[in-house]
C-alpha cells in the first residue's frame, strides 16, 4: 500500500499549525477503532488523584500541544504513517462523579478497541486509568509485560480506604494477574515515603524497580538493552506517567518529585522499546492548568508519537 492510502497529519502548508481540528498530530478523527492498526483515545479523568487535580484537561491540552508534529522521525527514520492507519477516536465518555463506575467505562471501552485488532494509545487522565485498561489488554492477549516509567510506585493497598485510585493500579494488576510478574520494570521511582521499605512490595512479586538515583547522569539506552532481552516477545504494555520527569522540564502535573528524568532520558526509554511486542501504550498524569508554557503538554505529545514510532506494524 502507498503512504496516500493511509490517513496522514493534516500539513503546515495546508492549513496553520494555529487553525484546523484538534485532534492528536491534527490526524482526522472517527467515532470507532474499526479499520485502524493504532489509535490515539483520551481518558480525560481526575478523580482518582490524591493531590492537584486538573488531568481531566490532560488529553485536551496534549492534542492542542501536537499541532507542530510532523509525520516523519528525523533521528529514528519512523515513518509510522506510511505503515498504518492511525486515527484519534476521541474521548471515553467517563462518570465524572464515580471512579468505580468510571473504571468500568474505560474496561468496556477498551474492550471495543482491542477486538478490531488496534493498539491504543491513550492519552490520560490521572494514572487510575491503567488498571482497567490493563484488564481489557489481559481479555486480549493475556497477562503482559510492562515499562512503568513514574516516580511513584503507584502499588498502595488501599488510598483512604478505596481499592481503585491512581496510587493502586499496579497493586490490582498483580491481584488480577494481568502481569507478567518477572517481566515488569519501573523506571524513575524516587521522593519521600512513608517507610524504608515503600519500593519493596513490587520487588517481592518480582518486579525490577530502577530507582531515579540510578538513572542520573546515564544514558538508559543500556538499560532498554537489558529490559527488551529480558521481555523477549511476550506481549508488552508501555505507561508512562509525566511526574517521571524532573519537574524543571514537567512542571503540570498533580504529584511533582524533585530529581527526576530528563527528557533526553525518555526519550531513550521510549525509542528503546522499539522490536519489542507492544500492545499498548499511555501517557498520563498531565495537568494543564499547573504548566503555564504549556511544555508538559507539549513533552506529552512528543512522548505519545514516540510510541506510535516504536510500534511493531512501524517496522514491519
Amino acid at each position: 500500500m502507498t503512504t496516500s492510502e493511509f490517513n496522514q497529519p493534516l500539513g503546515g502548508n495546508d492549513m496553520p499549525r494555529f487553525g484546523g481540528t484538534t485532534t492528536m498530530m491534527r490526524l482526522p478523527a472517527q467515532d470507532t477503532a474499526q479499520g485502524l492498526d493504532a489509535c490515539f483515545v483520551g481518558v480525560p479523568m481526575d478523580i482518582g488523584t490524591s493531590n492537584r487535580s486538573g488531568t481531566r484537561h490532560g488529553p485536551r491540552a496534549i492534542r492542542a500541544e501536537s499541532c507542530m508534529l510532523r509525520p516523519y522521525n528525523m533521528a529514528t527514520g519512523a515513518g509510522p504513517f506510511a505503515k498504518m492507519q492511525v486515527a484519534d477516536i476521541g474521548d471515553v465518555a467517563i462518570n465524572t462523579f464515580d471512579l468505580k463506575k468510571t473504571a468500568e467505562i474505560i474496561t468496556e471501552a477498551y474492550h471495543e478497541i482491542l477486538k478490531h485488532d488496534c493498539v491504543p494509545l491513550t492519552l490520560g487522565g490521572d494514572h487510575t486509568l491503567t488498571y482497567p485498561v490493563l484488564r481489557a489488554i489481559k481479555a486480549k492477549h493475556g497477562p503482559v509485560a510492562l515499562i512503568h516509567v513514574d516516580a511513584h510506585a503507584d502499588t498502595n493497598e488501599h488510598m483512604f480506604g478505596e481499592a481503585i485510585a491512581h496510587g493502586t493500579p499496579f497493586r490490582r494488576a498483580v491481584e488480577d494477574g494481568l502481569l507478567i510478574n518477572d517481566k515488569v520494570f519501573q523506571i524513575g521511582l524516587r521522593g519521600t515515603g512513608y517507610a524504608p521499605g515503600d519500593f519493596d512490595w513490587g520487588r517481592e512479586q518480582g518486579f525490577t524497580v530502577i530507582p531515579a538515583e540510578e538513572c542520573w547522569h546515564k544514558s538508559l539506552t543500556p538499560l532498554m538493552d537489558d529490559i527488551r532481552a529480558r521481555i523477549g516477545d511476550a506481549p508488552v504494555y508501555l505507561t508512562y506517567d509525566i511526574d517521571s520527569l524532573d519537574p524543571a522540564f514537567a512542571p503540570g502535573t498533580g504529584t511533582v518529585e524533585m530529581g527526576g528524568l530528563t527528557t533526553i532520558q525518555a526519550l531513550e526509554i521510549v525509542r528503546g522499546c522499539k522490536g519489542l511486542n507492544l500492545v499498548g501504550c499511555d501517557l498520563v498524569e498531565v495537568s494543564p492548568q499547573y504548566d503555564v508554557s504549556g511544555s508538559t503538554a507539549l513533552i506529552g505529545s512528543n512522548l505519545l508519537y514516540e510510541m506510535l514510532c516504536v510500534l511493531p506494524k512501524t517496522w514491519a
